[in-house]
């Protein structure tokens, strides 16, 4: 009974949290449809979008949008829009494709206010309306109605309550000593998850810096692509297709990010970010010094990396410890993979950008706490008072100097960027050449492939491994909080992250994101924080591997622990996945 108090708290203070949420969220909303008359705009600016001539209204409708000329009312601009959380995006159909991101400022029944770096529009609500009035026949040009699936609702509390109840209970049953797991870290942990996901989803003073940081950090990443345009020219703009973009932006991302993260390392930043996070984690769910400072590293730097941070801990710490610090590598991303998801699921448009790289740094930093929780509940910590609770960061350096360790990240980025190519090229054929088997062997004469595109209103095509994945993981996908309409598809992305790799589930995400397979935005998004990890069977022999060269007395712990960090890894991510959803009712 002692043991439950701490955690029956917990939870009844996390339950607490997400519903005063729901009132807030609910109560404060404002609707943004309607037809607005502009007062006034920047005086300094004309924007290219409407070839500078004069705009009297913008007319919002339920998911589209048009910008009407002055005295005559007719159509100047059209598009669709996504507006969440003080946030207004607009994708433009007509006159051309590109997408604006602003800042809402102010929204009253009477007054409405937004603006960019660029540009600013002050609009007062127009009580009679233009003849031609903003509808939903605009043609739809995304593949995906960014503002169908948002808002916070009691459905998606219990949905989410669901999925919760069940990764902890599976992650119980397969636990080595279930007396000894210890509830409160268990509470303890969902309530640093909960808090932060609450702080910069729904909280609009935290929503906004992290905004402002996704913002630059897009910024960045747009201006280190000088060295992929001096490298290839033209070839970078030839075609905006998932294959180049991989090619020329993603690859190159992955080189650079990783020289980037060296220098970092040498210059001590990284270290002191890293403390940070390890002490705030150390100080409210009482973990030992290397587990912390492990959890911490590995939401910057890869699951190889991470370990350097506390390469003289390694050889001393306990088999709770070290599932700790697998799971916590499986479960988070690194730096330049993080780049490279962003150049993946935002392609060219930089409003798309900014809105995953929100959704990416959450995901990481969200699933630290989640690592911790898993791997505590798989392997509890049986003797807690031999924890070694200092906070002592390797002095290990990168290289000898600043340009050794660019030269170092570089030469790492870049054998990192040929391997993830050529994992997807491998992979992608073998995926063919198995779809071309089930489809053209089996679907065709039995006639599966015809009843699979009936089942599936055409989303797919034949029978095939990505059909039989989706329905595999579809139950799982239901239990994160995904719609019914696409946990198919989501259930495919999960299978793909497992057996293959997340670079390869990812871009399918992309594919299924722009095609108009998922049909739900939420569902993209709950799978971009589902997709968040190195949780696949590649990263056991990666580990063995990598953490077995820096301490090899812990070589046999590291092959024992394989699939319970690959489970452990798996299943952080999907609690990241499912809380993230609560959100996103």
């Amino acid at each position: 009974m002692k043991i439950l108090k701490p955690a029956l708290t917990g939870f009844f203070l996390f339950v607490s949290l997400l519903c005063s949420t729901l009132v807030t969220a609910q109560t404060d909303q404002i609707s943004i449809e309607g037809t607005w008359k502009i007062n006034t705009t920047d005086q300094n600016y004309k924007p290219a979008t409407f070839k500078g001539t004069a705009i009297d209204s913008v007319a919002f409708g339920k998911n589209n949008f048009t910008y009407y000329l002055a005295s005559d009312s007719l159509q100047q601009a059209a598009g669709n829009y996504f507006y969440d959380e003080n946030e207004l995006t607009l994708y433009f159909v007509e006159p051309n494709d590109n997408a604006k991101r602003y800042k809402v400022e102010n929204l009253t029944n009477d007054l409405l206010v937004y603006s960019s770096d660029t540009e600013s529009f002050d609009f007062s609500r127009n009580t009679e309306p233009l003849e031609v009035a903003a509808d939903d026949t605009v043609e739809q040009d995304f593949a995906v109605d960014p503002s169908k699936g948002f808002g916070f609702t009691f459905t998606s509390l219990y949905r989410g309550l669901i999925g919760i109840v069940f990764i902890i209970g599976l992650c119980f049953l397969l636990s080595a000593n279930k007396k000894k797991i210890d509830w409160k870290l268990v509470a303890t942990g969902l309530g640093l998850q909960v808090v932060f996901a609450v702080l910069v989803l729904k909280v609009p003073a935290v929503a906004f810096v992290f905004d402002w940081i996704s913002n630059k950090v897009v910024d960045f990443l747009n201006v280190s692509e000088a060295g992929a345009d001096f490298v290839f020219g033209d070839l970078i703009d030839v075609n905006s297709s998932l294959g180049y973009i991989f090619a020329f932006k993603v690859l190159p991302t992955i080189v650079f990010f990783s020289a980037f993260t060296s220098l970092l390392y040498y210059l001590g930043i990284l270290q002191k970010i890293v403390y940070g996070f390890a002490w705030v984690m150390s100080k409210t769910m009482r973990l030992s010094g290397s587990e912390s400072l492990a959890a911490a590293a590995n939401i910057f730097i890869g699951q190889t990396e991470a370990p350097l941070v506390v390469k003289p801990y390694l050889d001393k710490m306990t088999k709770s410890e070290m599932l700790c610090l697998m799971v916590g590598g499986m479960a988070t991303i690194a730096g330049g993979v993080l780049a490279a998801f962003i150049a993946f699921l935002g392609g060219d448009s930089d409003a798309e950008k900014i809105i995953f790289t929100k959704h990416l740094l959450t995901a990481s930093i969200m699933s630290a706490p989640a690592a911790i929780i898993i791997a505590k509940i798989l392997f509890p910590e049986e003797n807690k008072d031999d924890i070694n609770r200092e906070l002592d960061i390797s002095k290990e350096k990168i290289g000898s100097n600043v340009l050794d360790a660019i030269s170092r990240g570089t030469t790492d980025g870049l054998k990192l960027a040929v391997n993830v190519g050529a994992m997807l090229l491998v992979f992608t054929a073998i995926m063919a050449v198995l779809n071309w088997m089930l489809g053209d062997l089996i679907g065709d004469p039995t006639g599966l492939n015809d009843k699979i595109v009936q089942w599936t209103d055409g989303r797919y095509q034949s029978f095939s491994m990505q059909y039989i994945m989706g329905n595999l993981f579809a139950p799982v996908a239901w239990l994160i909080g995904v719609p019914f309409e696409d946990i198919v598809a989501v259930g495919q992305l999960l299978g793909e992250k497992t057996i293959l790799n997340e670079f390869f589930a990812y871009a399918s995400l992309s594919t299924l994101k722009n095609t108009g397979v998922l049909v739900n935005y939420r569902s993209i998004v709950i799978a971009t924080y589902a997709l968040c990890g190195f949780a696949n069977f590649a990263s056991i022999g990666i580990q063995i591997g990598g953490i077995g060269v820096l301490a090899p007395s812990q070589r046999g712990v590291l092959a024992k622990f394989g699939i319970k960090a690959l489970i452990g890894g798996t299943c952080a991510a999907l609690l990241t996945a499912t809380i993230a959803g609560m959100l996103f009712g």
